[in-house]
């Protein structure tokens, strides 16, 4: 199951925070012991926020593989609701370990997407007590759980925001680093072309140290901007010189020969890169020499 999501669980600081003022409501208008919001992940669901009452029965971080979770009952569901009177009774959650494990009696859980439609996770409600959600509670749960899809979408365009623009950073005359990071979609693909060649040119650069250490991969496919950028920046008489392939990267284009085959040095880091252009670094953080 692909995660479609690029920022890491603790990164959702404003989906915990509106979630966790919810969650006072959602307990006392259920009379509930426990409200969460778990996320699904490549494997297992993770619980990124909770409110436990008077017991604690779900702790923030607790993590529980997916084929054995009762979010995946939720998310599979063809209502995307799943109620459970009794989980040590009913025949879909009798047998899971995480039944006796916590003590689920009383459960409601409703699938949690974001505003475009996409699963999130879940929003459930659980107890040590039988409860009999009637379908008011259900559609009550999945209009806070509509709420909390737009602090979703927040959360991923802060995120998202913060790679929007195209920091060039001038190391000295003719030199400058261009580090790449988050994702590259198509619209950033444009304007990272656009604006490196244009700097180039105006600036009449010599050097172009690349820096992927920031990149991150979307569905193992490496973003053809990269080399169309280098062979241009070659054509205008721009060297170029890559540095930070982590282990991932090099580990998806070990066989891709377009980025093989680019004449541009490849190096492990920035002070290596300065290195062969003929300028070091300096001790005590002083300037670049030659």
């Amino acid at each position: 199951m692909a995660n479609k999501y690029n920022i890491e669980s603790s990164e959702f600081q404003a989906l915990k925070t509106a979630s966790k003022k919810m969650f006072h409501i959602i307990t006392k208008q259920l009379n509930v012991n426990t409200a969460y919001v778990a996320r699904r992940g490549d494997t297992a669901m993770t619980v990124l926020s909770s409110l436990n009452q008077e017991e604690e029965m779900v702790p923030e971080g607790f993590s529980l593989e997916y084929s054995g979770s009762y979010c995946r009952l939720v998310i599979q569901d063809d209502n995307e609701a799943i109620s459970i009177v009794n989980g040590s009774k009913d025949e879909l959650t009798r047998e899971l370990e995480v039944t006796s494990e916590i003590g689920t009696k009383g459960f409601l859980g409703v699938t949690l997407a974001d505003a475009k439609g996409n699963v999130f996770g879940t929003l459930c409600v659980l107890d040590k007590e039988e409860k009999e959600f009637s379908e008011e509670d259900i559609d009550y749960l999945k209009s806070m759980a509509e709420v909390l899809s737009y602090i979703i979408e927040l959360d991923q365009t802060k995120y998202n925001m913060a790679y929007l623009s195209v920091p060039i950073i001038p190391i000295t005359k003719g030199v400058s680093v261009l580090p790449i990071q988050g994702i590259i979609d198509e619209n950033r693909a444009a304007d990272i072309t656009n604006t490196v060649l244009q700097y180039g040119s105006k600036h009449q650069m010599d050097y172009f140290i690349i820096d992927m250490s920031g990149l991150v991969i979307l569905d193992d496919e490496f973003p053809h901007v990269i080399i169309t950028l280098v062979k241009s920046l070659q054509l205008m008489g721009i060297e170029t010189i890559i540095t930070g392939i982590s282990p991932e990267i090099a580990k998806h284009e070990v066989n891709n020969m377009q980025f093989k085959e680019l004449s541009a040095k490849k190096v492990p880091d920035l002070e290596s890169a300065l290195e062969y252009i003929g300028f070091y670094l300096t001790e005590k953080g002083e300037s670049i020499t030659s």
